[in-house]
Parts: C-alpha cells; sequence; structure tokens
C-alpha cells in the first residue's frame, strides 16, 4: 500500500512550515544553502589592519605650513626607473596621435 504524492507534498510542505525550512519539491538549486550562512565580509575587514595616511595625504595635509617631506618610497622607484631608462630597458615612449586611416588605405 503506497501514499499517494500529492499526500506526501501536503506532508512536505507542513513540515517545511513546522521547522522553518524552504519547501522545494522539484529539488531545485536555490542556494538557501549559501544565504543561511553567516556573513564573511564583517570578519575579513577585520582581519586587515586599518588603513594608515599615504604620503601624498600627508603632503597635501600639510602643504600650507611649506613643510618639506620626501617620501623615501617615491625617491628610490624614481631612481629605479632612471637607471632602466639608462640601460634602454624603461618603458616605451607613448605615440603622440593615432594613425590616419583613410578609406582603402590601411
Amino acid at each position: 500500500m503506497s501514499v499517494p504524492r500529492a499526500r506526501l507534498l501536503q506532508l512536505m510542505e507542513a513540515r517545511c512550515k513546522l521547522f522553518e525550512t524552504t519547501f522545494n519539491p522539484e529539488g531545485i538549486r536555490a542556494g538557501n544553502k549559501i544565504l543561511r550562512q553567516r556573513l564573511k565580509g564583517p570578519a575579513l575587514a577585520g582581519y586587515y589592519p586599518r588603513r594608515i595616511w599615504t604620503m601624498q595625504e600627508f603632503q597635501s595635509e600639510f602643504r600650507d605650513l611649506h613643510l618639506m617631506v620626501d617620501d623615501e618610497k617615491e625617491l628610490d622607484r624614481f631612481e629605479h626607473v632612471s637607471l632602466l631608462k639608462q640601460r634602454g630597458k624603461g618603458a616605451p615612449k607613448k605615440k603622440n596621435s593615432a594613425p590616419d586611416f583613410k578609406k582603402g588605405k590601411k
């Protein structure tokens, strides 16, 4: 003796209401498992330290006082780029303008 499908669906629906789960008799993927999980954003945001000022922000903030502040990382980068250019390993020059493509000529 088997139970009709309609009765099984009614029982499943009642069980879902009782235990506050989603009623999904077709078994379609809905993402409920992932949506029930705790959010990871606050934990990830708390992992990284708070951002401190960059040298550019520091210089722009105290520009009114006419303080000379050297950004050592930036100076090292400029020195490295100039050494690369001397050896011919620097970035290529930018184009001045795009070539003119006229009808029939490429």
